[in-house]
């Protein structure tokens, strides 16, 4: 979901989708839903790359959405780094 919350970004930034509003519309997702995407890149970025270097094991994500946006709900990197170190 990061990579793909990253993409969304970048055509946005690029100017090939206008805003979320689009990009739900052109995705089938709710606005809510593209925001609660985009929302994975104002993570720290070291949290980040352990998110996309993390190797999934039997299939299974090792961190799972929920807990990766409970994340971003902190405003500072710090304190990011705070609640993703509580819940590994």
């Amino acid at each position: 979901m990061l990579a793909l919350a990253h993409k969304i970004q970048q055509a946005i930034d690029r100017g090939a989708i206008r805003d979320r509003a689009e990009v739900a519309r052109r995705l089938g997702l709710t606005r809510a839903r593209v925001t609660q995407l985009l929302d994975l890149t104002l993570l720290a970025l070291d949290i980040q790359e352990q998110i996309l270097f993390a190797e999934s094991v039997d299939g299974a994500e090792p961190m799972g959405e929920k807990e990766v946006r409970a994340v971003t709900c902190s405003i500072s990197w710090g304190q990011q780094r705070r609640t993703h170190a509580g819940q590994a």
